[in-house]
């Protein structure tokens, strides 16, 4: 087992309920196979790391190891935390506790990436805005009939083209990211620190996978769209066709809402198990089969803080924006076109960067944490991290 970011093979403990190499309890000292029958008597046992409550041992303190005020079992001894998580299946605010605590304790590095990622997409995207894009068209508000469906043709054309390049920069800039983001995040849970070249090195072998896992999930979205609308779109712009249009669209989202959430911790198996494309496909099914609706829930509360956070700083940084371009107003107001100054897209950019230094390692966070947690449930990961961190009563290898 390595101690990062993979930390332990797969195969060490399959999810797919079979159990080889899922750790056992030790067998009895005797060797015998058999537990002795000379038990100690009810209410005289006591967990291995409390001190022991037997014949001639002192009672417990109130409070740890015993419940003075009634009968049953003492609480259990809390679980190791040797970084930013405890090492037991975790809770959604856990989840995403641990993902903010990583920004905090390791702020040089996280904040070193997302911030130098998200200044150069930016740049990117505004020179590609100002000098690449086409100009775009409002809509005629007095016109009718065939007109209308024309001008929403085109402008739904323009739109497209326009959400085109930031598309393909924030895919880039996401890939990059979350490639050495998880590489941070991974020795965090082991309460270890990294350097921003030594994630670097760590991610760079597998920024290619990533990037072939990321266009194939986008190809399948894509040909699960296509395969929805075009029924609709073969009947032409009745109302029939309208119709199917719009029932293939929503039944297309539903599909591909499924299917994303089925495969979304394939990206932190590519990266920490150093898996192919295919291999961590599956391997995201396995983890998130019977949590389905789990997973959907804490990416959903996951995406409407990143949503919360947005509007939070896009508003106040878009009114900035359009008061000191001089004719940012006017353009904004104007029936003929909707194009923007330099001012404009100088201060918008810059609340930009900031959500996206924000968001980036949030939204890593998240996703490496859920697969973690994943893999605490269903494979016993915890105890290969509390080996790898070098918690007290762990051996330093399988039995």
């Amino acid at each position: 087992m390595n101690d990062s970011p993979g930390w332990a093979s797969p195969g060490s403990a399959p999810s797919d309920g079979q159990e080889t190499g899922i750790p056992k309890p030790s067998s009895p000292v005797d060797g015998s196979g058999q537990w002795s029958s000379a038990q100690p008597p009810p209410g005289q046992w006591s967990p291995p790391s409390a001190p022991g409550n037997g014949p001639g041992m002192p009672p417990p303190a109130p409070g740890w190891g015993g419940t003075p005020q009634g009968p049953g079992w003492g609480r259990p001894p809390m679980a190791a935390k040797p970084g930013v998580i405890p090492l037991r299946p975790l809770g959604i605010g856990e989840i995403l506790d641990g993902a903010v605590s990583t920004m905090r304790t390791h702020w040089r590095t996280v904040l070193g990436v997302s911030l130098t990622v998200s200044v150069v997409a930016e740049i990117v995207l505004i020179l590609v805005q100002r000098y690449l894009l086409p100009e775009q068209k409002a809509v005629d508000p007095n016109a009718t009939g065939a007109e209308v469906i024309r001008q929403a043709t085109e402008s739904a054309q323009s739109q497209l083209i326009t959400s085109l390049p930031s598309t393909v920069i924030a895919m880039f800039a996401t890939l990059i990211t979350t490639s050495v983001l998880t590489v941070v995040i991974s020795r965090s849970v082991l309460g270890r620190g990294v350097t921003l070249s030594e994630a670097w090195s760590e991610a760079r072998p597998r920024l290619l996978p990533l990037l072939g896992l990321t266009l194939l999930l986008s190809l399948m979205s894509a040909g699960v769209l296509a395969v929805g609308l075009l029924p609709g779109l073969a009947l032409g712009t009745g109302a029939g066709g309208l119709a199917l249009t719009f029932l293939g669209f929503v039944a297309a989202c539903a599909v591909v809402l499924w299917l994303m959430v089925r495969f979304t911790l394939a990206a932190p198996a590519l990266m920490l198990e150093r898996q192919p494309v295919l291999t961590a496909l599956r391997r995201s099914a396995k983890l998130v089969r019977g949590s389905w609706w789990r997973t959907f829930g804490i990416l959903a509360l996951t995406y409407l803080l990143v949503i919360i956070l947005t509007l939070v700083i896009a508003i106040p940084f878009g009114v900035i924006a359009v008061t000191v371009d001089s004719d940012g107003l006017s353009e904004l107001l104007s029936t003929s076109s909707t194009s923007f100054g330099w001012p404009f897209l100088i201060v918008s950019g810059i609340g930009d960067v900031i959500i996206s230094t924000l968001a980036y390692p949030f939204t890593a966070g998240v996703m490496a944490l859920l697969y973690v947690d994943q893999r605490i449930r269903r494979e016993a990961l915890d105890l290969d991290l509390a080996r790898a961190a070098g918690v007290p009563g762990y051996d330093t290898h399988r039995n």
